[in-house]
Parts: C-alpha cells; sequence; structure tokens
C-alpha cells in the first residue's frame, strides 16, 4: 500500500497524517480541510470530495469526532463507500458508538473491502510523537495489512476482537481515564485548600502506589494551570456518553463514569468545553472555594 486517504485533520488526525508523510506514504486529503495547505506542502495530494479520496487510495483512514460525522463520511453522499475499491483497506481511529463501527464494517465487507474499528490512546501528543496505543477490531487479514501503518502511528496496537472491539476497549480506557482524573482533580483540591504545596504533594505521590500518568502529566497541568487541550473535555464527555449506552446496552451498571460525565456536563454547561479534559479540577476548585 503507498497511497492513503486520511480523512480528519484535526488535532489529532494532522500530525498523525503527517508522520505517514514523512514515512513515505503518499497522503491524498480533502480539499475543503483547514489544513488541506499544511498537507500538500508537506507533499500530499488533495481531492474535491471523499469518493474521490477513497477511489485513488490503496487504503482509507478516518479519524473524526463522532459516530454522526463519520456515518456521513463514509456513508453520506460523495461518500467513502461510494468511491472505495474491492481489495482495499478501510480503518476508522475515531472514538465512535460500537454499533456505528459495526454497521460500517458490514457495509465494507459487502464491497470486498477490508475494514478495521482502531481507536486511539494518547492525546494530541501521542499522535505528534508517533506514540499511540491502537486498539483495533476487526479480522487478522485486516490488523495485519494495517500494521505497517500502526508502526508509524503509534507505539503499541493490539487486535483486540473483531469489529466493533476496538471500540469497547477505547470506551473502557475512557472510562478509566475519566475516573482517574476526577481523583487526581479531588486530591488536588482537596490539598489545595488545605495549603499544601501542590508540587512536593505531587512528587511524594508519584514515588507510591497512586502514581500514574494521569497524575504526572495531568497533575502538572493543575498545578501549571494549564488547560489548553491536548485532549478536549466535551470529546471525552462524548466518550464518555459512548461508554454509558454500552453498559445501559450489556446491563452493566457504571456508577463510576456516570458520576464523571454528570461532573463533565457541569464544566460544559459553564462554556469551558474547548479546554482540555484536565480543566474537571476547575469545577472542584469552584464548589470548593479552593480558586486562585
Amino acid at each position: 500500500m503507498k497511497h492513503i486517504g486520511f480523512i480528519g485533520l484535526g488535532i489529532m488526525g494532522k500530525p498523525m497524517a503527517l508522520n505517514l508523510v514523512k514515512a513515505g506514504y503518499t497522503l491524498l486529503v480533502s480539499k475543503k480541510s483547514n489544513a488541506c495547505g499544511e498537507l500538500e506542502a508537506a507533499g500530499a495530494q488533495s481531492y474535491p470530495t471523499n469518493r474521490e479520496i477513497a477511489r485513488n487510495s490503496d487504503a482509507v483512514i478516518t479519524m473524526l469526532p463522532d459516530s454522526p460525522e463519520v456515518e456521513e463520511v463514509v456513508l453520506g453522499k460523495d461518500g467513502v463507500l461510494e468511491g472505495i475499491r474491492s481489495g482495499s483497506l478501510f480503518i476508522d481511529m475515531s472514538t465512535i458508538a460500537p454499533s456505528t463501527a459495526q454497521n460500517i464494517h458490514s457495509a465494507m465487507k459487502e464491497k470486498g473491502v477490508d475494514a478495521l474499528d482502531a481507536p486511539v490512546s494518547g492525546g494530541q501528543a501521542g499522535a505528534e510523537s508517533g506514540s499511540l496505543s491502537i486498539m483495533a477490531g476487526g479480522s487478522e487479514k485486516a490488523f495485519g495489512r494495517a500494521k505497517p501503518l500502526f508502526e508509524v502511528m503509534g507505539k503499541s496496537f493490539e487486535l483486540i476482537g473483531e469489529a466493533g472491539a476496538g471500540q469497547i476497549t477505547k470506551a473502557c480506557n475512557q472510562m478509566i481515564v475519566g475516573m482517574t482524573l476526577l481523583g487526581v482533580s479531588e486530591a488536588f483540591t482537596l490539598a489545595k485548600k488545605a495549603g499544601i504545596d501542590l508540587n512536593k504533594m505531587r512528587e511524594a505521590l508519584l514515588g507510591g502506589f497512586a502514581q500514574s500518568r494521569i497524575l504526572e502529566l495531568h497533575g502538572r497541568r493543575i498545578i501549571d494551570r494549564n488547560f489548553e487541550p491536548g485532549f478536549k473535555i466535551k470529546l471525552h464527555r462524548k466518550d464518555m456518553n459512548i461508554a454509558l449506552q454500552a453498559g445501559k446496552e450489556l446491563s452493566v451498571p457504571l456508577y463510576g463514569s456516570a458520576q464523571v460525565a454528570a461532573q463533565m456536563d457541569s464544566i460544559l454547561a459553564q462554556g469551558y468545553g474547548e479546554l482540555d479534559h484536565s480543566s474537571i479540577a476547575l469545577l472542584l476548585e469552584q464548589l470548593a472555594n479552593a480558586g486562585e
């Protein structure tokens, strides 16, 4: 595979696409994207429709915000499904509902296309450094074909199971990240209200059983008051909704996830949806009257 269509050049997709260009792949992107000029300057080719991108690609990757966007790009008018050729590979790296992923798999299978749902974890930093964690659902054949691309974009990639398995795994990832973020934010708010030096506390906790990447990276964000998005809280809230819906469908009570989602709703209601998901700390500080 040499020609790779890449649709969705946002905060995550653009650096992922640029890494593929740097690795020697010929990227096909949309003329409508705000990042089209930058990708063309790096060597990508641009096309007016997603159908044309798919028609001229050996593999198509989508990296979009949510299920409706993926459905529109793939199944809509002038979409990927209209143009993609039998024998091609389709990889959706967005975080969407498992049922949507399964529907797209079925549509691709009818056209003789191998498909994977392959959501990622690692945020903007992971996308830029090519160190994402990739969780895939689909066939062994499709996964084997995608491996060279995953090696460029990620540091770890695992075939979890059949269609939709990658999305279930990503939902579980977001549940754990969300609940850990809430725990770190509550701890930092308590310490702040008590007059504790947060830098010293963070260093102490990183040396013990509470150590985590969330504490390391987002604890630093909270201390530095750096809430510029690596991953927007409005997108994490969307992911929590996917997890809660899956829990409802499978009759699994997700009490902790529901609490995190409710806290995120409060942040969004205050107009902070564009901030990093670590900004959940702002809500707790406000409730505790522990602001700056």
